[in-house]
Formats: structure tokens, C-alpha cells, sequence
């Protein structure tokens, strides 16, 4: 201990090493900070919703309240669903920062309504937003190379070599113990503010420590390559010019060019095709002989199919019947669409064993809940969620029964998933 702490008041005198540790650890606080700011803007726009939700649905129910119309109800009436973020949302934005985490769902067509904002599948190590996973990624394998590119050369060329190896405790000893002290360091600057801001946020413990062994881990990586090249005994400037060519080919060329190569091998279509395709079918059912809509619909729908026949006036039943059509006509590509998705994602997921840059990246979304399953599992809520709201609204129209404004208070309340 007491070599450590003598090697430690060494580096203190270091102005540049001091000043790159304190850069990290400024860069890592202002990280959890825009992610925490990121975050905190969500929840309150989730929890905004009730209010502008009352606000909105007022209006529907003092028009309905005249008519008594339940498809107009169904029709005029948005129902709000969320995702709300995880507690370590604000560590790894993820998906979080290009699709959407509320969307405002009617009885009608859903898949258009999901899918009229394409989804983006960043799973690959790809610079991003500023949070702490782009500054643990792509920031502190920086520093580990400023740290440690001249740990023995600087030493050798400034003719001190010889000397500190024929110290007790010197030579190989002393070059471990020093990079041991820098390891702990960066470790530190990384950590501990991250320490406070998963407390702040409510993470639990075992999270935490999931994400500072991660954290030790990645920077284990940086160190040993860093000493691997140390060991061929070039010169500083050789061996920082070698670890940013590394540094470089790691984390920003491969993964691209990783992420070309998935890309190009498992096609996914847009999400704007299924909503037009869904679109397409809607429009096209006006001109369907509504007995053959009917029809269908039945088909999957059969605790309906004793509902009295349509006469020759227009009825809500029949306009939500071929919109429902309508989605049942797209479900196979939406299927189609999220198998390639997750395929790119298992690709991506892969190359992380591989790639430590876009392993630990891909760990840190699945942990805070932001990565393409998390976003899938929303989608899959919303659709459950809309199947209770058709069948809610298709007791009233089926059975033409009137809907009063006391029925609005009825109709299903969307529930969020509890996360961890």
C-alpha cells in the first residue's frame, strides 16, 4: 500500500495526467447530466398526458353526448399509451432518442397508426447521442492511450529505464503497479459519478454493479492492448500513434463497416410500407360490397357474427370491421418487418462478442431498456391495449347499444409495464 500511495503522489505531479483525469470525469458528469435532463423531459411529457388528455376528450364526449353514437366515439376519441423510461434510461438513451415513447391510438387501423414513423435500429457501436455510453465507448479508450502510451517508452527515453528496473520493487513490479494506478483511476473517474447518478435515479444496486463491472471490464480491454503494444518497445510516439489506429478500426471502422455488411445482407423495409399498404386496404374496402367486409370480419371475429344485418344507411360496425380488415391484411408483413429486425439485432448483438465497443454498448441498452426489444415490447403493449379498446367499443356497436357520456369512463386505461 505504501508503494501505491508513493505512486500515486508521483502522478499528482503529472499535470497532464491530472488534467486528463479530471477531463474524463467532467465529460462522464456532463454525459449523466444531458441524460438525466433527457430523461426528466420525457417523464414530465408523460406526465403531462392526463391533463391534455382531459382537455381532448372533453370535446369528444359533449358531441357524443348528443348522438349517442358509439362509433363516433370510436372514432373521435384518442386513447393515450407510453413508455415510460427505466431508471437507467439516462445512462444509455438507445432507441429512446429516435422512436416514439407516447403514441396516441383510436379504434381504428392500428398499424398505420404504429408504423407511420419508421423504425431505426441503431444496435451497432455507432456514435450517438451524448450520454455515458458514447463517453465510456468511445471517450475513455482516449484517455487509457494518453494515460498509458508512454508508461515504459517515457521512461526509457528519458533515460530512467535501467535505473527503475534495478530498484527493489522496480522493473515489471513497478510497471504493474503503476498501471494498476492508472486502471483504478479511470476506473474511478468513470464510476463514481455514475455511482451518484444511478442512486439519484433509483437503479437498483444490483444493476449498478452489473454496470461498473462493465465499465472495469472495457477498460481492462484498452489496458491490455495498450500494454501489448508497449511490450514491442517503440518509441511514445509510435505506440499513440499505433493504439488511435486502434482505437479508430475498434470502434468506429469495423462496427460501419460491420453494420454496411448486416445491412446489405438482411434487408428491412420501411415501416412507412406497411402504413401505406394498410392505408391501401382501407380505401380500397369502400368499394367491397360491404356483405363480403362483413364477412370477413366475422370470420375472425365470430362472437359478433349474430349482430343485425346492415341496412342500407352507413354504420360505424362496418367502417371499424374493414379497418380491422385492414390490419389483419398487413399482419403478415409486420411480422415479415420484425422478424428482419430482430435478425439485424441478433447480427448485431453477435458481433459484440467479437467487437467489445459494440458489445458493451448492446449491454448498457438491454440493461436500461432502450435497445430494439424494449421498443417491440412497447409496440406489442399498444396492440394488446387496442384489441381491448375494439372489443370495448364493438359491445356498443354490434349490439347497438347507445353510448352515453358515463361510458367514456369506461372505456380501458392504458398501463405501463413496471420496469427495473
Amino acid at each position: 500500500m505504501t508503494l501505491f500511495l508513493h505512486e500515486f503522489r508521483l502522478l499528482l505531479r503529472q499535470r497532464l495526467t491530472v488534467l486528463s483525469l479530471a477531463l474524463l470525469a467532467l465529460l462522464t458528469a456532463g454525459s449523466l447530466a444531458a441524460g438525466m435532463a433527457e430523461v426528466a423531459r420525457q417523464r414530465a411529457a408523460i406526465a403531462a398526458i392526463p391533463a391534455a388528455q382531459g382537455e381532448d376528450i372533453g370535446a369528444v364526449v359533449d358531441y357524443v353526448d348528443r348522438t349517442k353514437d358509439a362509433g363516433s366515439a370510436a372514432y373521435y376519441s384518442f386513447h393515450p399509451t407510453w413508455d415510460a423510461p427505466a431508471p437507467l434510461a439516462f445512462a444509455a438513451l438507445g432507441m429512446r432518442d429516435v422512436s416514439p415513447y407516447i403514441l396516441r391510438v383510436r379504434a381504428l387501423g392500428l398499424e398505420a397508426q404504429i408504423h407511420d414513423g419508421d423504425t431505426f435500429n441503431p444496435e451497432l457501436a455507432l456514435p450517438g447521442r451524448f450520454d455515458f455510453a458514447f463517453v465510456l465507448v468511445f471517450l475513455a479508450p482516449l484517455f487509457v492511450i494518453a494515460l498509458l502510451h508512454d508508461l515504459v517508452s517515457g521512461e526509457r527515453e528519458a533515460g530512467r529505464e535501467r535505473t527503475l528496473q534495478a530498484l527493489p520493487h522496480g522493473g515489471r513490479a513497478l510497471w504493474r503497479r503503476r498501471t494498476r494506478l492508472r486502471l483504478a483511476l479511470l476506473w474511478a473517474a468513470l464510476a463514481l459519478p455514475f455511482a451518484v447518478a444511478a442512486i439519484l435515479q433509483g437503479v437498483g444496486p444490483v444493476t449498478i454493479l452489473i454496470v461498473l463491472a462493465l465499465v472495469f471490464a472495457y477498460l481492462l480491454f484498452w489496458v491490455a492492448v495498450a500494454m501489448l503494444v508497449g511490450r514491442l518497445r517503440w518509441s511514445s510516439v509510435a505506440n499513440a500513434a499505433t493504439l488511435a489506429a486502434a482505437w479508430l478500426v475498434l470502434v468506429l471502422v469495423v462496427p460501419t463497416l460491420a453494420n454496411v455488411l448486416i445491412n446489405a445482407n438482411l434487408p428491412v423495409g420501411q415501416g412507412a410500407e406497411i402504413a401505406l399498404a394498410q392505408r391501401e386496404a382501407v380505401n380500397d374496402a369502400w368499394d367491397v360490397p360491404r356483405e363480403n367486409t362483413m364477412r370477413r370480419f366475422y370470420a375472425s371475429q365470430p362472437e359478433w357474427a349474430d349482430s343485425p344485418p346492415l341496412g342500407p344507411e352507413f354504420h360505424y360496425k362496418w367502417y371499424l370491421a374493414f379497418h380491422q380488415n385492414g390490419d389483419e391484411s398487413v399482419a403478415p408483413k409486420v411480422r415479415a418487418y420484425r422478424e428482419a429486425l430482430q435478425a439485424r439485432d441478433t447480427a448485431g448483438r453477435a458481433l459484440g462478442w467479437v467487437l467489445p465497443s459494440v458489445g458493451v454498448q448492446a449491454l448498457l441498452t438491454r440493461l436500461a431498456h432502450t435497445d430494439l426489444a424494449a421498443q417491440l415490447a412497447y409496440q406489442d403493449r399498444v396492440r394488446a391495449y387496442h384489441a381491448q379498446l375494439r372489443q370495448f367499443y364493438y359491445g356498443y356497436l354490434f349490439r347497438d347499444r347507445p353510448f352515453t357520456r358515463a361510458d367514456f369512463r369506461r372505456a380501458p386505461r392504458f398501463e405501463d409495464a413496471p420496469l427495473g
